[in-house]
């Protein structure tokens, strides 16, 4: 019989470092063939982890956020918008409306798609802007914008095809904050004070080659095709296939459908042996996501007995994904940053988490109190509580159910505060296990990789033990 192996059963080897500092380490990698990252740190299509407000934090620091598929097409292309139109140096297809929109109906369009400005066309042409300050001290919100916003005599505007550098200049020169791009006399794009702040603020971001923060979102089996062209029309830069158990002949037909239909990645999983990495990057997978029931908040292993242990899952799919040049992410039991260095050392490209990033900000819920404790509701997307939110959704206000089949479960995580400083903590936890492993970078590392097993008295040997101060 096989041995399985987990992150705690295993230690990494210490080899002698070139590297002054750990900060030297470079962790840039590989999402899917196509898709790169700043660093390998993804969170995972969770409905209590990644909407549009999770996957702009992931991006600004070099990672990816996956939108969830919990909820509709519409909302959940509403989102991946959201994200795509949070930063970009040009912004293509700017929000355009008509002048006889009431101020309340235009203050509901900028606060549902996140955005603080409006262009008015009328037969094409550009003849305004509305912007969140024209309506400021307004009492009669059912005026119509053509009454308050910026006629098109007062606005400045530039050719398309205008350099970064004089775009910043007419923006000084003119103290505004929006400038519409021309072309033939017509609404081109828009450029805008702020997304050129966020472009310097954040140079580890993911960026597209628009210059717009790279998002993915999750797809299922039932309208993959339909949700797939919708999310593909919002430029979305990279889709999951994501299944609980990926190895199954409609897995294949809807991984072979998507791959003829579109040009976008494809992730598919979750799976955690060889033969599935084999069908699944023949039937077309751009890159493998490994794990059946790792996480917390799944309880797949007891339910269905099923499942190999991570550490072992990773190594026996990476022996063929390598053949074929195709990355593969790790999804879920991670606890500790030690247990990124040890799952990329095993030949993950990157790593795909709901745990790390529950409880933060970004994100979806509300900060529980309890016992003077702040926390967050963290729930599996196979759980109880999360099924009845995803019927509730669909179908409206519903009963309680009896007749939901359930492989997770819901927890209270603690309150962490921003995800910035999690991913920090996290990605200097990894490039320490880059130099203990005497490398410089994520390949380096997997080449110079040796683990040791460790019995139980070792593992509790490497925990920090005694009162914590403030417990």
């Amino acid at each position: 019989m096989k041995k399985g192996l987990t992150y705690s059963n295993v230690l990494l080897i210490p080899k002698k470092t070139t590297l002054i500092s750990r900060s030297q380490a470079e962790i840039k990698t590989k999402f899917t063939k196509n898709l790169e990252l700043n660093i390998p740190l993804v969170s995972s299509n969770m409905a209590s982890i990644t909407e549009s407000k999770m996957a702009i934090a992931m991006a600004r620091e070099g990672g990816l956020g996956i939108i969830h598929q919990f909820g509709t097409i519409e909302e959940q292309v509403n989102e991946v918008r959201k994200v795509k139109r949070r930063t970009s140096y040009i912004i293509e297809k700017p929000i355009c409306v008509n002048k006889e929109l009431t101020i309340k109906e235009a203050v509901e369009l900028m606060n549902q798609l996140d955005i603080t400005s409006l262009l008015v066309v009328e037969d094409g042409q550009l003849i305004g802007i509305f912007t969140s300050r024209d309506y400021l001290f307004e009492e009669d919100w059912n005026k119509p914008i053509s009454l308050l916003m910026t006629q098109k005599e007062k606005l400045v505007t530039a050719e398309l095809g205008i350099s970064l550098e004089d775009a910043k200049r007419l923006l000084h020169k003119y103290r505004i904050e929006k400038l519409p791009l021309m072309k033939e006399g017509k609404l081109a794009g828009l450029i805008t004070t702020k997304d050129i702040k966020r472009l310097d603020h954040w140079p580890n971001a993911c960026r597209d080659s628009k210059g717009r923060l790279m998002v993915g979102a999750a797809i299922g089996v039932k309208d993959t095709i339909e949700r797939a062209r919708e999310l593909v029309n919002a430029e979305v830069d990279v889709l999951v296939l994501d299944v609980a158990h990926a190895h199954s002949d409609l897995v294949i037909q809807r991984l072979k459908e998507l791959k003829s239909e579109f040009s976008v990645d494809i992730m598919a999983g979750n799976i955690a042996t060889s033969e599935a990495a084999k069908d699944l990057i023949e039937a077309g997978a751009d890159g493998l996501k490994i794990g059946i029931g790792p996480s917390p908040v799944c309880s797949t292993r007891i339910i269905s007995g099923a499942g190999v242990p991570q550490l072992t899952a990773i190594m026996d799919v990476v022996k063929v994904a390598k053949e074929y040049d195709v990355p593969v992410t790790a999804d879920g039991g991670m606890k500790l940053p030690g247990d990124i260095a040890k799952a990329i050392a095993a030949g993950a490209s990157s790593i795909y988490s709901g745990t790390l990033f529950a409880g933060t900000d970004e994100a979806p819920g509300m900060i529980i109190l309890r016992d003077g404790r702040r926390y967050k509701k963290y729930m599996g997307s196979a759980s109880y509580e999360s099924n009845h939110l995803r019927h509730e959704k669909q179908n409206g206000k519903v009963k309680k159910r009896l007749d939901v089949y359930v492989e997770g479960v819901s927890s209270l995580v603690d309150y962490k505060g921003p995800v910035t400083e999690v991913i920090r903590k996290l990605s200097k936890g990894l490039q320490s296990g880059i130099s203990y492993c005497g490398a410089k970078n994520i390949l380096e590392m997997q080449k110079n990789a040796e683990f040791i097993e460790i019995t139980s008295a070792g593992w509790e040997e490497s925990n920090t033990r005694g009162i914590k101060l403030g417990e």
